[in-house]
């Protein structure tokens, strides 16, 4: 007979405790409340706790007898069916000839493989030998032999030059010196060029109906084109983006900074004498252009501060921290959204932001910029460029000139 019968309350509460445990722990459990029942509780606590009768026996043997598991098991080892792939003779072998001609290598390190066959189609080929082997278990076959899903990384430079890694440790030791001074040290690029209109862009959003836009990407059939030029602050950990509708020259360049400037550098850093400014050897910014050292000049005469240029070597354009500290999160940010405006774009950039506490500004910036500008004959006389003594083609400072 058995001794007592808990009340409905407390059945519910013992039901609620047992659906929280672990499976080694519901069986002690069960096993537990049976024993404390003694006769008939066997079959009381299965019916209570809704699990078979062979559990609560189970739980009681492990108490009674004080049977344990190895360290971080909950069942004996050797429980469960066999994998396919320990019992199945010569499936590794098999596994390879179908591999055999539809696996590449990376020309850079021989241990490197992949294979251009799915889950479906190394399944269907080992059906046609006979092996009823399942997708399920080919993407296991996959893991055992170190054929993981990944994507590419953009991470080999395509060529190396002379004194990168000298470069490289300049840059870092002119951010040690600015970060412990009350100068700003930003980094300065122009982002991918967009497209405005009805046009496909990379990237999902969720949506309650299915967005469709144009099936091809004319330019005869855009608004316009955006020119997104970014500043990040390596101190403050903000952006700022403006978004040209022109062109990207040294002059657009240095007109994007004077706006950051004078909107949030000075306000920010009003002690300052000075200003770092890490930028890429190409495009706008152009290490080898003397256009982008004349506009330089014209921009530190009027803002009347110091700016130093620090540009990275070619190939490593991806190592300026604008590239990894705020494009990326601004591409993240417009992932599936049309640039049907400019006004979209600024909407999309001003609300970027990261756990980390990154902040985004935007302006647009509507001013028409020429192409193909000279040089002023006497720029190179009269300027106040000083280069570096050491890797001075990389590293520079642009001082304003003192009127009298």
């Amino acid at each position: 007979m058995l001794r007592t019968k808990y009340p409905k309350e407390i059945e519910q509460r013992m039901r609620a405790f047992f659906k929280t445990l672990n499976e080694k722990d519901r069986r002690q459990y069960a096993g537990l409340e049976a024993l404390k029942l003694g006769h008939g509780g066997q079959k009381y606590v299965s019916n209570v706790l809704g699990c078979h009768h062979q559990t609560v026996m189970t739980g009681i043997d492990e108490i009674v007898n004080g049977t344990e598991m190895p360290e971080g098991r909950i069942r004996k080892p050797g429980g469960g069916r066999k994998k396919i792939i320990e019992t199945e003779e010569k499936i590794d072998d098999v596994f390879f000839e179908i591999l055999s001609h539809h696996t590449a290598g990376s020309p850079i390190n021989a241990e490197i493989k992949w294979t251009n066959l799915s889950l479906e189609k190394i399944s269907d080929a080992f059906n046609s030998r006979g092996m009823n082997i399942t997708p399920h278990v080919v993407k296991q076959l996959l893991k055992k032999h170190g054929f993981v899903e990944r994507k590419m990384q953009k991470a080999v430079a395509m060529k190396t030059c002379k004194d990168r890694n000298e470069q490289f440790e300049k840059i870092h030791k002119l951010i040690n010196e600015y970060k412990e001074s009350k100068n700003p040290i930003i980094s300065i690029d122009a982002k991918k060029k967009e497209t405005i209109g009805n046009f496909y862009r990379n990237g999902k959003a969720f949506c309650t109906h299915t967005v469709k836009v144009y099936d091809h990407d004319f330019n005869t059939f855009s608004d316009g084109i955006i020119i997104p030029y970014g500043i990040y602050d390596l101190k403050r950990n903000e952006g700022y983006i403006i978004l040209g509708m022109s062109k990207d020259t040294s002059e657009f360049c240095c007109d994007c900074i004077k706006e950051w400037w004078e909107k949030y550098g000075k306000i920010h850093y009003w002690e300052a004498n000075s200003i770092l400014a890490l930028a890429d050897c190409g495009g706008s910014n152009s290490c080898r252009h003397y256009i982008f050292k004349e506009d330089l000049q014209r921009l530190v005469d009027e803002i009347g501060i110091e700016i130093r240029i620090a540009h990275y070597p070619p190939y490593t354009s991806k190592y300026n921290p604008i590239e990894h500290k705020l494009f990326c999160h601004i591409t993240n940010a417009c992932k599936g959204a049309v640039f049907s405006s400019i006004d979209v774009v600024k909407k999309l950039v001003d609300i970027t932001s990261t756990s980390k506490g990154l902040r985004v500004f935007s302006t647009i910036k509507s001013k028409v910029y020429a192409l193909a500008r000279k040089v002023s004959k006497n720029f190179k006389k009269n300027m106040t460029i000083v280069f570096d003594d050491y890797l001075g083609k990389w590293n520079y400072k642009a001082i304003p000139n003192v009127k009298a």
